[in-house]
């Protein structure tokens, strides 16, 4: 069954598609599951490409929005750089041919569709429409008593590129970690030594407890000294303790202390790690909260920014992990996109490649808040 809504009520809710995704989506199928009249929140993908098995995407898609919980209907909006053409037999709207393929999976999963809409650079119209018409973009715009939110007029990609940072903040994270791998890997002690450098007695300090360390770069993600930015990227270059660091930024500081407690022993005897502690990598357990996640990122993005390019790899890796876990598959893909760039066979870049290719998503990603 397909409600088509009104061609007034059609441009109020595109107008609303921006505040529930949290950005204007571009060259992107979005996916709005509806539980009645409530939809909660916006699933975007990227256009299949030339060759995509349509008939797949279309599964896959569908299969999405039929995990969140209560769903019994749909919208789809298409947002597409290519313009509608005009036929002797009426307007052809691009994409519908995957369209076609998507209702059909959605009716046959037993969902309703509520509309299915496609947003051009000329204007938008509706896909389900017997005779469609290309209205005005002007006739988009965003209801005046929806909620205050930010700024959502960018696409998907704004904001994952890394901030600027100047060079002598760079050199200054550079020559700290220099000093801290040489006087932790045990290089030089006769000309470099904790007491000559009375600053590295502080890195000495943080790594005494590391989950301590890892919840006070929360405290202030922006604005870490030069020293604990060395001291953060000598931890992330190493798998147990980056493990250690998603554990507890997607949950908190006792899940942090667990999760080194079984990584550690898992290291030295063989014990086999809690399935829950694994399980918080795959998106799976209790919702993380976003705020901890958003603050771990932009630790993360400066952190990089701030790296020498070979020490990069492992704060973009994690950057990619909790936007991946912030449902921002996009630009946990660009970030993944940078390690590539550095290093092609990261281990933990390739899962995570893996599990954004195969459309996985967190399972706090299918517990929305519902709006009206």
């Amino acid at each position: 069954m397909t409600t088509v809504l009104r061609a007034a009520d059609s441009a109020a809710f595109l107008g609303i598609v921006p505040t529930l995704a949290g950005f204007t989506p571009r060259r992107s199928t979005v996916l709005l599951p509806f539980r009645g009249t409530r939809t909660d929140g916006a699933m975007r993908l990227d256009l299949p490409r030339d060759g995509t098995d349509l008939e797949a995407y279309a599964d896959a898609a569908v299969g999405l929005v039929a995990r969140v919980s209560g769903t019994d209907a749909v919208a789809v909006v298409v947002y597409t750089d290519e313009e509608a053409h005009p036929t002797r037999d009426g307007l052809v709207l691009p994409h519908a041919v995957m369209l076609d393929e998507l209702l059909g999976c959605a009716e046959d999963a037993g969902l309703r569709v509520v509309d299915a809409l496609c947003v051009t650079p000329s204007g938008w119209s509706s896909y389900i429409d017997d005779e469609p018409e290309l209205g005005s973009l002007t006739q988009i715009s965003r209801p005046s008593d929806l909620l205050p939110t930010g700024d959502v007029s960018g696409d998907q990609s704004v904001g994952a590129e890394l901030p600027p940072v100047d060079l002598a903040e760079k050199e200054r994270v550079g020559r700290a970690s220099v000093e801290l791998a040489a006087l932790l890997g045990g290089k030089g002690r006769g000309r470099l030594t904790a007491r000559e450098n009375p600053q590295l007695v502080a890195a000495l300090v943080l790594l005494e407890d590391v989950p301590a360390f890892f919840e006070s770069v929360l405290a202030a993600p922006d604005d870490l000294p030069p020293l604990a930015t060395a001291t953060l990227l000598w931890c992330l270059e190493r798998p147990l303790l980056r493990d250690v660091a998603i554990a507890q930024w997607a949950t908190d500081l006792a899940g942090g202390i667990r999760t080194l407690d079984a990584q550690s022993a898992f290291a030295a005897s063989g014990v086999m790690v809690p399935d829950e502690v694994g399980q918080v990598f795959l998106g799976r357990g209790p919702t993380p909260d976003t705020d901890r996640l958003r603050g771990a990122l932009s630790a993360m993005r400066e952190a990089a920014a701030r790296a020498p390019r070979p020490a990069r790899p492992a704060p973009l890796t994690v950057a990619a992990w909790l936007s991946w876990a912030l449902g921002r598959a996009s630009h946990a893909g660009r970030y993944l996109e940078m390690v590539r760039e550095i290093d092609p066979r990261y281990p933990l870049a390739a899962l995570l490649e893996t599990m954004i290719g195969g459309a996985m998503l967190p399972e706090w990603a299918f517990r929305s808040r519902s709006v009206e």
